[in-house]
């Protein structure tokens, strides 16, 4: 059952686009999603379509990975010197669902460190610090991962990142769906966020900034004056926005577009538009949109980026001259397909778990002090619906994200869902959310909890299906 509820419209988002408060208090499901769907219980553009389709068509297949955690340098800004920063050294990842990706992992840092990925559920044989230790400086590993669903996820080194000598940059990791999905333009947009001193290093999370100056890169770039990207009329663009950074929420704003919200944290959704052309992401939240190009030759859209104290322009797009790719817009999409999550979650018989975030909690602990022996903050029986009350007792936001499955937001009363499935959500201060996921995926998986603030630790727990 599916109950479709009235909220709160984040109206102010775009009217000054949020103070810091008004976005943190909007993250998650909330602030994407101002007006809820109802539900019932050319030749550049032709290619574009037909590599979609052959690509997403070819047979399944094993792909080799070789991944390296690194020391290298980047430059964010333009007209500064590059500043240091670890990374991981990889090709873009761009996979089909149903494929196993192979990774050959080797960590040339000075400390140890692990790779985790987000957006993959169920493979519990690569979950970190349970199934996989930290890898020792100059070690290496190897794991599969089978991509049981096509979607949006990203790869980071975070998970051991607080307090380090650097920070580290993230990795898109984009499974296509099996079935083509009709786009003319597949583009991420890698948001990370940064602290950087007056001397021009950067500042770890889980680390007082102090007086570091903040920012936030868009693929690697801070642009004060980006280059207007020429597209076509009625293109259809599939654009994948990824929070990589590490605390904050960003706010992405479309400027005289139609947005559609087509899948959230990897999951389709039932397609919606975004008010005013906005959505808020929670750090490690994913989004998948799709972008009707409408309008004159010469018509310029704006792409902003709120950090939660001003917006800046970040991507500009103009409409060109040439012809347009088709004689009119496309119809609105259908929902992308299905990856197999249950249309129905059994809340009545759910095992119902209360998990307090935020404040001292002895349960939770930071990674560094993991042991995979402790015990579990819930055993769930395979097949059982899991209802989790996430109850935030810290004065800030607190982020929390579930390994190994993905989960419905609850309604207040508990008499239905939002219909769209989260790996993560931002519980605002003092209240409860509470969430359901089917415990469909046998194994040991990790819950991770952040608040959000540079300077706070990262915590973890586990819980196990069997």
């Amino acid at each position: 059952m599916v109950r479709i509820g009235a909220m709160a419209s984040p109206k102010s988002l775009l009217k000054s686009l949020l103070d810091r408060r008004e976005l943190l208090a909007g993250l998650g499901a909330a602030a994407m999603t101002p007006i809820w769907p109802t539900l019932g219980s050319a030749q550049d553009s032709a290619k574009g379509l037909a590599q979609q389709g052959s690509a997403q068509s070819s047979a399944q297949r094993r792909t080799a990975l070789a991944l390296q955690a690194k020391a290298s340098r980047f430059s964010p800004q333009t007209h500064q010197p590059p500043v240091d920063v670890w990374s991981l050294a990889a090709p873009e990842v761009r996979l089909n669902r149903g494929d196993t990706l192979d990774i050959a992992f080797a960590n040339n840092l000075p400390v140890p460190t692990l790779p985790a990925f987000r957006g993959l559920d169920g493979i519990p044989a690569a979950e970190p610090l349970l199934a996989r230790p930290a890898v020792a400086p100059g070690g290496r590993e190897t794991l599969q991962l089978p991509l049981r669903h096509a979607g949006t996820a990203f790869c980071d080194l975070g998970l051991l990142g607080d307090g380090q000598a650097g920070p580290s940059r993230g990795l898109p990791l984009i499974v296509r769906e099996s079935e083509p999905v009709a786009v003319d333009r597949d583009e991420v947009f890698l948001i990370e966020e940064w602290r950087l001193r007056a001397d021009r290093t950067l500042v770890a999370p889980g680390t007082d900034p102090k007086d570091a100056e903040s920012f936030h890169t868009i693929n690697g770039i801070f642009s004060t004056d980006p280059t207007a990207i020429p597209v076509r009329a009625n293109e259809r663009l599939r654009f994948r926005f990824i929070n990589a950074g590490p605390r904050s929420a960003v706010a992405v704003k479309l400027e005289d577009l139609e947005v559609r919200v087509m899948a959230i944290d990897g999951q389709p959704a039932e397609p919606f538009p975004a008010r005013n052309g906005a959505v808020v992401l929670a750090p490690g939240s994913r989004v998948d949109a799709f972008i009707d190009v409408t309008g004159p030759a010469g018509k310029r859209c704006n792409m902003l980026l709120h950090d939660g104290k001003q917006a800046r322009l970040v991507g500009q797009w103009v409409i060109s001259s040439d012809p347009p790719v088709r004689p009119a817009a496309l119809p609105p999409a259908p929902p992308l397909p299905s990856n197999g999550l249950p249309a129905q979650l059994d809340l009545k018989n759910a095992q119902r778990i209360d998990l307090v975030l935020g404040g001292p909690q002895a349960d939770w602990v930071s990674p560094a002090n993991f042991t995979a022996s402790s015990t579990p903050a819930f055993a769930a029986k395979a097949g059982r619906t899991v209802v989790l009350a996430l109850a935030n007792r810290a004065d800030r936001a607190t982020v929390f994200h579930l390994h190994g499955h993905h989960f419905r937001l609850l309604d207040r009363l508990d008499d239905g869902w939002k219909p769209f499935w989260l790996d993560t959500l931002a519980v605002e201060p003092g209240q409860t959310a509470r969430i359901a996921f089917l415990a469909e995926h046998a194994g040991r998986y990790l819950l991770e909890s952040v608040a959000a603030d540079w300077s706070a630790p990262r915590l973890v727990r586990f819980y196990s299906v069997g």
